[in-house]
């Protein structure tokens, strides 16, 4: 069996695509789901925390056993576990059975989203990852906007259980196609550059401290802790937009509900698609130049997210703000490629998917988990205009981050090959 890159990259991120998508079917059949269940606010709202549970609680199970055992059948086993959570979520009778699938898709998931990443790493050397990993990552907007019209359309006309139905099935036709991929040894691609050495384990990289050891690790890693503050930063900034953004339309900027809706999804497919892709190319050629290219790119994209996103939030016209919404967007995005090659690349080749695991617990619980909350508390005690002023203050955060992190690139990093 031969390793084939572009096949291999080209299936994983198709079931990124259907990752995201099983995962906005939820929210695009919330209402009338509500109403059929008989659930409040409250219980509707607990089934976005209990995916979220599941997902982060168990990345770091997952990361360490990636680090250690065949991936391709752990991914293969998580697809087939997030599918049937999904496709059970169609059949649920009640708030209990809800919350147990949408738990069921998070554990799925979080096997995925912690070892796919690091599979692409060992198959593109340095020069061609981040690019590699750019188009991995362009399935969350893609996915996410796709997930949202699925759930419309096949909700409208067959009902919310049969967006499910139809959502779960493409995942499990993915996990059979992923068993024909051969799976790389850990640290292939580095070690075609001479990178790093040491005596391989099975799998083909130096065999990783072991149990919880790893993590206690990481966290003496500086530019790596360094990239997940500033993500963390960002990620808290993120979750609250995609949970406030179209109400601060409405509510605040008197947008009709189906006018922002509309806007905000257009805007989401548009610029993650374009700055995602965008972002990676020109972050790799940057990075070709100076040893803190990919550093640079998330300094510069964080910088100008922040006046961006407090300009749209404090500006009463609603035309500049759609655009200064936009603008903001399409910086965040920018830095999709960049973060997580600079996660992979800042650690060693053998705890890759430790290191995804613990972003992914990280940027959960510290970020969006709780941002949507808090920033509807504030708006309950002191007004929507001054609660969404949290996110532009976290970006400010991110960026100083990410700012600190260019000049320990700099000193940290090696140097730039002459082409």
């Amino acid at each position: 069996m031969k390793l084939r890159p572009k096949l291999t990259l080209l299936a994983l991120t198709g079931l990124n695509l259907v990752n995201y998508v099983d995962r906005q079917v939820l929210p695009a059949v919330l209402q009338p789901l509500q109403e059929d269940l008989k659930l409040d606010k409250t219980q509707a709202g607990f089934a976005t925390t209990a995916f979220m549970l599941g997902y982060f609680a168990t990345a770091p199970f997952f990361g360490a056993l990636g680090d250690r055992l065949a991936r391709k059948w752990l991914i293969a086993a998580g697809v087939v576990v997030w599918s049937i959570g999904t496709i059970l979520t169609g059949a649920a009778g009640g708030v209990v059975s809800l919350l147990l699938y949408r738990c069921l898709v998070g554990v799925g998931e979080a096997s995925y989203g912690t070892l796919s990443p690091g599979w692409i790493a060992d198959l593109f050397e340095s020069r061609r990852r981040n690019n590699a990993l750019s188009f991995f990552y362009v399935a969350i907007p893609i996915g996410s906007a796709l997930g949202y019209l699925l759930g419309g359309e096949v909700g409208a006309s067959h009902g919310w259980r049969s967006a499910f139905y139809v959502a779960g099935v493409p995942g499990l036709v993915f996990a059979l196609a992923l068993l024909g991929l051969k799976e790389p040894r850990r640290g292939a691609s580095d070690a075609s550059e001479g990178g790093e050495g040491g005596a391989p384990d099975a799998a083909g990289a130096t065999r990783p401290p072991g149990g919880w050891r790893t993590y206690a690790q990481l966290l003496k890693n500086r530019p790596y802790l360094l990239v997940l503050v500033g993500y963390v930063a960002q990620t808290f900034a993120v979750g609250g937009f995609a949970a406030w953004a179209p109400s601060f339309l409405q509510e605040v900027r008197g947008m009709e509900f189906r006018e922002a809706d509309r806007f905000f999804g257009i805007a989401l497919a548009a610029t993650g698609l374009g700055a995602t892709l965008l972002g990676g190319f020109v972050s790799s050629a940057w990075q070709r130049r100076s040893r803190s290219g990919y550093a640079a790119t998330l300094g510069l994209s964080a910088l100008l997210a922040a006046p961006l996103a407090f300009a749209a939030f404090v500006d009463h016209d609603v035309a500049r703000a759609r655009v200064l919404l936009a603008a903001t967007m399409f910086c965040l995005f920018f830095s999709t490629g960049p973060v997580n090659t600079l996660l992979l690349e800042t650690v060693p080749a053998a705890i890759r998917s430790s290191a995804m695991a613990a972003s992914i617990f990280a940027i959960h619980l510290f970020g969006d988990l709780w941002s949507p909350t808090l920033v509807g508390y504030v708006a309950e005690k002191s007004s929507f205009e001054r609660a969404v002023l949290l996110l532009p203050a976290a970006l400010v955060v991110n960026a100083a981050a990410w700012l600190v992190l260019i000049g320990v690139v700099r000193r940290t990093a090696p140097a730039v090959s002459p082409a």
